[in-house]
């Protein structure tokens, strides 16, 4: 695809920066934005560290991904849509007396129509995820019978995709479509126990990547005038086969849903993964946009990105004309002034103030805090001019995180041990990067942000509330598998 601007993708610039101003004023943890039309790149923009070659992860966008890649089965003859899964998974379901475990059809799962009711598979911390799925023994409700999202179901599609091809899922969807449309050699997925793609949530990709098999979808699954994909199977893909609105919602991912695709506003669809990770493709104005970020938690962040992207942007489009042509005349002030606004956009950090007075009484003075569950013996707090540490003993011993006040300070976050490669498992000596921020709230009040930047994404906000020689210590988080003994609360003394 190549760059242009984007008047002469028909959209004024002017637009694209109300639009980014109104993200702006809510503080979302935005990584990277793409808005095209046809082949062409109409606007960009990367916050640093995330750059336009970063591997992404995409989270549920994963689960399209497999979907195209059950598509290409189909067409290859290896399975058929109303095929039940128990066909492919016998020796997995032995012994499991739910008849609808393995009734539903390969259809109904990629419509997340079976229903299963969702499990944890961090909590089970099994040596095969997909015989943990099938050795549920829950009595599930009627297959087809309603819409019930499903990670798991997913998954199991990916394994089932690797298991009728005998390729590893990067592998065959590198073969059948990556290559071809020139999707990145590096991208690939993480494993889940077993030896399995995690195919419902761990495919790591560029931005760009996502652009284009966005764009592959909108192209009905033809690529240079060639159909890759059997083009009856990307139409059901992308429409709306089942509704997704059971509460009665009417916002952007209450609007259907098709084979592991939302449907949303204006007949569009969407790839749709944890934190707000958007492939947004509009077949009625051939417009994509793409947004990575780290939204979790965030309920109205979403509807945020795409219900404003449609109100200041994708609907105020220009339509082509009668020769065809969608252009507007350059406005160069206007592409000026976005582009210099854009430039200053930077990867959010905590608000608030640089600096208050009682640093002076807690700064260096360590805090005994009350029995706890996150597991902390003693904690303090350094600072200097414009950052600071918090130093703290817990299970694993001695602790320093490093932050920025009012600006993030990357580093990495000192818990040893997350999960890399194999999601779940213990990893020795590994350690997450991190964007860590904090400012004060109020006069005694301290909140610390860190942001997990790596192969995993995650939130974690610490709140330090400071009266005379006493201190409240507050852990929140928003992440899948991590920071779990980072949740809680307790009250220390100074000494």
């Amino acid at each position: 695809m190549i760059k242009s601007t984007p008047e002469h993708g028909g959209i004024r610039s002017s637009y694209i920066k109300e639009w980014l101003e109104g993200i702006e004023s809510a503080k979302l943890s935005t990584h990277d934005i793409i808005i095209a039309r046809g082949n062409e790149i109409l606007f960009s923009n990367y916050r640093t560290p995330f750059h336009p070659d970063f591997l992404h992860r995409m989270y549920s966008v994963s689960k399209s991904f497999v979907a195209i890649a059950i598509g290409f089965a189909i067409q290859d003859g290896l399975l058929g849509l109303d095929d039940p899964i128990g066909k492919y998974f016998p020796r997995e379901l032995e012994g499991n007396p739910d008849p609808n475990m393995g009734a539903q059809t390969i259809r109904q799962m990629l419509m997340m129509s079976t229903p299963k009711k969702g499990r944890s598979w961090f909590a089970a911390r099994c040596d095969d995820r997909v015989r943990e799925y099938f050795r549920n023994t829950t009595t599930s409700a009627p297959c087809g019978s309603a819409f019930m999202y499903d990670s798991s179901g997913s998954f199991i599609l990916g394994a089932l995709a690797e298991r009728l091809t005998g390729m590893k899922l990067i592998d065959y969807l590198r073969e059948k479509l990556f290559d071809k449309i020139g999707i990145s050699k590096e991208a690939r997925f993480l494993y889940c126990p077993g030896g399995h793609s995690w195919g419902d949530s761990a495919l790591l990709a560029m931005p760009r990547d996502l652009l284009l098999a966005a764009r592959f979808m909108l192209n009905g699954g033809s690529w240079n005038g060639e159909q890759l994909l059997d083009a009856g199977y990307v139409k059901d893909a992308t429409s709306k086969l089942i509704d997704t609105n059971a509460g009665g919602g009417t916002g952007y991912s209450d609007q259907g849903y098709g084979y592991q695709i939302w449907k949303s506003y204006d007949d569009s669809f969407f790839f749709n993964g944890m934190g707000c990770q958007f492939a947004l493709c509009i077949p009625s104005t051939d417009v994509i946009m793409i947004y990575n970020g780290d939204n979790q938690g965030l309920d109205y962040a979403g509807e945020l990105i795409i219900g404003s992207f449609f109100e200041k942007v994708a609907r105020r489009a220009k339509m082509p004309d009668s020769n065809n042509s969608y252009s507007l005349p350059e406005d160069t002030p206007a592409l000026i002034e976005l582009y210099k606004y854009a430039d200053t956009l930077v990867l959010t950090f905590e608000d608030g103030e640089a600096h208050s007075r009682i640093v002076k009484d807690i700064d260096g003075r360590w805090f005994i805090p009350e029995e706890n569950q996150m597991g902390i013996t003693k904690f303090r707090l350094c600072f200097s001019s414009d950052s600071g540490q918090f130093e703290y003993t817990n299970a694993q011993g001695e602790k320093i995180l490093y932050f920025g006040l009012c600006k993030n300070r990357f580093g990495r976050f000192p818990e040893e041990g997350y999960s890399k490669e194999i999601g779940s498992v213990y990893c020795p000596g590994h350690y997450y990067k991190c964007a860590a921020s904090a400012a004060w709230k109020s006069e005694n009040h301290l909140r610390i942000n860190v942001q997990v930047i790596d192969d995993y994404f995650g939130r974690l906000w610490i709140d330090l509330v400071f009266n005379g020689d006493s201190a409240s210590l507050n852990m929140q988080k928003t992440a899948e598998d991590f920071f779990t003994t980072y949740t809680g609360e307790t009250t220390a003394k100074m000494f």
